[in-house]
């Protein structure tokens, strides 16, 4: 049996220097969300394949590492599709919301929560992407109010800046307002969902490649050239400018109220940071139910964080409505653009060595440990 010296595709792993930042960075990040009231919790690695494949996580669930039953359980006979029973997690967010269902009792309301941890997917992976990586989540249930996009912005926000991360811009966007034009144009209700999963591909296929998708997938060429037109020449824009009037009656004023306020606050405390109104943003998961927003750094076509509101989601593992909202950053990219701009200087201690004789006797042997005590001490 021949062994195999590289790690499998995708998965990383870390030199003591490299890992030296990444711990450095880790406590940065904790430190600063501590400091906005989050608390640190912790949820298992591994989750039941039906709460996986929910139909929550979008094109995630296609990405999932299934974990086989074992045992007696394992029947060969059932089927492809029901030979698992368990899964690695694919982001922290539908974790949280079984850990919640499971613990609310004993947690303070609002619940203002942070998690970091490693998720996986099995991707295809490619430069700054990996089938394992960290992120690190803050989310706020139990505040139905947009304080809470206003706070998780901020504190995201200031935690970059607090790493030298600067030039930051946040794209803002409401779930309501897209699934309100897809209405508008003439979709059907049940179809939205699966209207913006690939409208969330705007940036990769662009919106001749969304246009095409959305009609091969037989969806009514009309509506399709309807929806397609509002994403298209967009400039800077608020809300309220970028709806026609025949979508009044599928998008509230109040949503749009609300997006302004979010978008007006966090500019004003946020000065050096560019918030804007950004229409195409979609985030391709199905459980977000309002407000959605993502960050990027200048000069690289990528977000560093992104998220939304979820109201839905807990209530169907605890069986009554809970309001939430979260944040999660990509801890992977965070570190590769902190390496190449060399943002952080990690400083050694000096070290010092007892070297110790071949031949040393059992009294010199004690002196010298205990001499290492001391300056550990």
């Amino acid at each position: 049996m021949s062994f195999i010296k590289t790690p499998v595709k995708g998965m990383a792993e870390h030199l003591p220097k490299d890992m030296a930042l990444r711990e450095y960075v880790l406590n940065k990040i904790k430190e600063n969300y501590k400091n906005f009231g989050f608390s640190l919790i912790s949820t298992p690695i591994v989750e039941h394949i039906e709460n996986l494949t929910s139909g929550q996580g979008g094109d995630n669930e296609k990405l999932i590492f299934k974990i086989l039953k074992r045992g007696e359980k394992l029947n060969l006979d059932e089927g492809v599709e029901n030979l698992a029973d368990s899964g690695l997690r694919y982001d922290l967010t539908m974790p949280l919301s079984r850990f919640y269902a499971n613990n609310s009792d004993s947690l303070t309301m609002p619940f203002k929560a942070l998690q970091i941890g490693e998720v996986f997917r099995a991707d295809r992976p490619q430069k700054g992407r990996f089938r394992a990586f960290t992120q690190c989540d803050i989310d706020i249930l139990g505040d139905n109010s947009n304080l809470a996009e206003i706070e998780l912005i901020c504190a995201t926000a200031q935690m970059l800046n607090s790493l030298g991360i600067k030039d930051l811009k946040i794209r803002v966007n409401d779930r309501n307002i897209l699934k309100g034009l897809a209405l508008a144009c003439g979709f059907k209700e049940e179809e939205t969902g699966d209207v913006l999963i690939i409208v969330d591909k705007l940036d990769k296929i662009g919106l001749s490649g969304v246009k095409e998708e959305l009609l091969e997938n037989g969806f009514n060429g009309k509506s399709v050239e309807s929806y397609c037109k509002y994403f298209e020449n967009i400039t800077n824009v608020l809300p309220k400018d970028f709806l026609k009037e025949n979508t009044k009656d599928f998008v509230k004023a109040e949503t749009i109220e609300n997006l302004n306020e979010i978008i007006s606050v966090t500019s004003a405390i946020l000065k050096d940071c560019n918030v804007v109104f950004d229409p195409t943003l979609v985030r391709g998961m199905g459980y977000y139910t309002g407000p959605i927003f993502e960050i990027e750094i200048a000069g690289y076509n990528l977000s560093v964080a992104g998220g939304g509101r979820y109201d839905n989601m807990i209530g169907k593992f605890a069986g009554k409505s809970t309001p939430a909202c979260g944040f999660s950053i990509g801890f992977e990219r965070i570190i590769g653009i902190i390496e190449e701009n060399n943002l952080i200087k990690m400083e050694e201690k000096e070290k010092i060595a007892a070297i110790l004789a071949k031949d040393l006797n059992k009294q010199k042997l004690e002196e010298t440990i205990k001499k290492a005590n001391c300056l550990r001490e």
